[in-house]
């Protein structure tokens, strides 16, 4: 049964491509740690993008100019997948990619209903982010990493939840800004001599706009909130066969979906043009998710 103004993901499709090598500076997680790490023990993780789009074939699809994200059809709503954040595009060795079927990092809301399916949406599946990474001495050469949230394990999921819900009960039938950032916990990862490029783009901002005749705070600016994610960061990047297929099988596990006890899984989305996925509430389809045609 549908509900107005709640949604499920769209229909994908998937592609492998041949991962490249760990960069040497950064340490690798280790065989020890890997065969005792469950998905709840992992807060934040980082590999090459190219890994990942090896080991996870049936989420990602390199075709052409575009990447492709690929999500569970409905008829397979018990499929998992990831929440890619970007601006629409992605740069991955020296080639620069469109984006289809993301989240955008800066939405508005204009009801509960959209905040409800926002808030659901961006916490039902792992966060992705692109980061493009310089090496001092190297200027023209740039790694992408996929940078990867684990909205599932309760450091993480609280912090989120908490900032939506304090800013909420602070500003009761106004307007507000709210932005999640992880631009801080990720460049302190790197070692010395490294650049993160694009670290504006590790974040993500919705507003929402109250019916207020008098907004005086959101209009001077001071309703605007910025969230700090911090969290241990394991890094995935291996070329050790075993390692990869440890690693597979554990990213496997953290894109399942997640069981809600909530009505969630009843959600319906709809695709109405190809790489596009969109909700039923009419105004809120703009703002939400991007889109391209194939």
């Amino acid at each position: 049964m549908a509900v107005a103004g709640c949604v499920q993901p769209a229909d994908w499709s998937g592609i492998e491509e041949d991962p490249q090598p760990t960069r040497p500076s950064l340490t690798s997680i280790s065989s020890g740690e890997l065969r005792s790490l469950w998905t709840c023990d992992c807060e934040l993780a980082l590999l090459p993008l190219q890994q990942l789009l090896h080991m996870q074939p049936g989420f990602f699809q390199l075709l052409g100019d575009q990447l492709l994200v690929l999500g569970p059809r409905p008829q397979e709503a018990s499929r998992g997948g990831f929440n890619v954040f970007c601006d629409g595009f992605v740069r991955l060795d020296g080639s620069l990619y469109r984006v289809s079927n993301y989240l955008k990092r800066y939405v508005e809301l204009t009801n509960y209903c959209d905040y409800k399916d926002y808030r659901e949406t961006i916490l039902s599946r792992p966060m992705l982010f692109f980061i493009n990474v310089r090496t001092e001495g190297d200027s023209s050469r740039e790694k992408t990493y996929a940078f990867l949230v684990n909205t599932r394990h309760p450091k993480i999921r609280r912090q989120i939840e908490h900032g939506m819900d304090t800013v909420i009960s602070s500003v009761i039938g106004e307007s507000y800004r709210l932005e999640f950032n992880f631009q801080e916990v990720v460049k302190k990862f790197f070692p010395p001599g490294n650049e993160v490029v694009n670290g504006e783009d590790l974040n993500f901002v919705y507003e929402f706009k109250a019916d207020a005749l008098f907004d005086f705070f959101y209009w001077f600016g001071l309703s605007n909130t910025t969230v700090k994610i911090n969290g241990k960061i394991l890094n995935l990047s291996s070329t050790s066969p075993e390692k990869k297929e440890t690693i597979k099988l554990f990213l496997e596990k953290m894109s399942e979906p997640l069981i809600r006890r909530s009505s969630f899984s009843d959600r319906k989305f709809s695709v109405t043009s190809r790489g596009m996925l969109t909700i039923l509430r009419p105004n809120f389809i703009f703002y939400l998710l991007g889109s391209y045609k194939l």
